[in-house]
């Protein structure tokens, strides 16, 4: 029998979490305690805002559904690990999909994993190789949730940094935002020697270090850290990676069922915006050739228009052009 409340509790909570519903009278076997005990512990549940739901009947049975806001999850081993390893994979390769609050998740479990479940999830990460495509770069998940981590609790961020050009440098920055492309991680923060704000490639920073100072956020320039790191990357004459803005004439639902993950997700128009009414924008960064990026815009078959970069609209003007020669020498054969 558990006499220790906030630790039946817990218990009460874990064997609730397995998609079931289970009879008052097994759960209090599983307790050890009355089932009156059971129905005041199901009330307290209800008062931390865990939606316990009760089904009338001979013996009663209760489950936890769905509710309004998402309460604190209690995991087992296998699970935490799970979780964890998945995690890992995905934001050590900036796969599409994987966002900042994948990271901020990452961040939040490895906190609190026992010794013993962090030294499982490194072996299993030790064991086994993402298969990944295109040129994206390997990153530590460590790396990661270290920036993570200073971004949410506003920590100044010291590291050292490796430049396009093989300069190292070491930097004190306030972080600001964690942003992905899909195949990079970068992160905008505000570089207190340079006094100025900077986009940092996440693959090419080293040791990165939590310096426990606190810092009031300072302002952004254009307000949202993924429009920043666009501007950034168009004004780099010897970048690779360029930023597109695109227009379509159909739903945000169609064109994102249509379109690579990788190339981002489209936000609906509605009519107020650019475009038509009905329509949606994309907009990203990517360091593919701009031929490729035309071919995929093509393929998801709508009107569509290229705003950005010019490169992309003479590209797009080319193979439109190419395609209906092509029509016409067939029609003519």
């Amino acid at each position: 029998m558990t006499t220790d409340t906030p630790a039946r509790l817990l218990q009460l909570l874990s064997l609730l979490q397995t998609p079931r519903e289970w009879p008052g009278g097994e759960l209090a076997d599983r307790l050890g305690v009355s089932r009156r005990t059971v129905r005041r512990d199901i009330d307290r549940l209800r008062e931390l805002g865990y939606p316990v739901q009760a089904t009338m009947g001979s013996d009663g049975g209760y489950r936890l559904v769905a509710g309004k806001a998402m309460p604190p999850l209690v995991l087992d081993d296998e699970e935490a690990v799970a979780i964890a390893v998945g995690l890992r994979a995905g934001a050590g390769h900036a796969l599409a999909g994987v966002d900042e609050a994948s990271v901020r998740a990452l961040a939040k479990l490895e906190q609190v994993l026992p010794s013993r479940l962090r030294h499982r999830v490194a072996t299993l990460q030790a064991a086994t190789t993402p298969l990944t495509s295109g040129d994206g770069a390997s990153i530590a998940p460590e790396t990661l949730t270290v920036m993570a981590s200073t971004v949410a609790g506003q920590e100044r961020l010291r590291f050292a940094y490796r430049a396009k050009d093989g300069t190292e440098s070491r930097r004190l920055t306030e972080p600001y935002r964690l942003v992905s492309t899909g195949r990079r991680w970068y992160l905008v923060a505000y570089d207190l020697e340079r006094e100025d704000w900077r986009t940092f490639r996440v693959d090419r920073v080293r040791d990165p270090f939590a310096t426990g100072a606190r810092f009031t956020p300072r302002e952004l320039p254009t307000g949202d850290a993924a429009e920043y790191l666009r501007r950034s990357i168009q004004r780099r004459p010897d970048s690779r990676e360029y930023a597109y803005d695109v227009t379509f004439a159909e739903s945000a639902e169609f064109v994102a069922g249509r379109l690579p993950t990788w190339l981002g997700a489209p936000e609906e128009l509605g009519g107020s915006g650019e475009g038509e009414a009905g329509g949606c924008r994309l907009r990203g960064v990517t360091a593919d050739p701009v031929e490729w990026v035309a071919m995929r815009l093509a393929l998801i078959g709508c009107e569509f228009a290229v705003h950005g970069p010019s490169e992309l609209v003479q590209c797009v003007r080319e193979l439109g052009g190419r395609l209906g020669r092509a029509g016409t020498l067939a029609g003519g054969a």
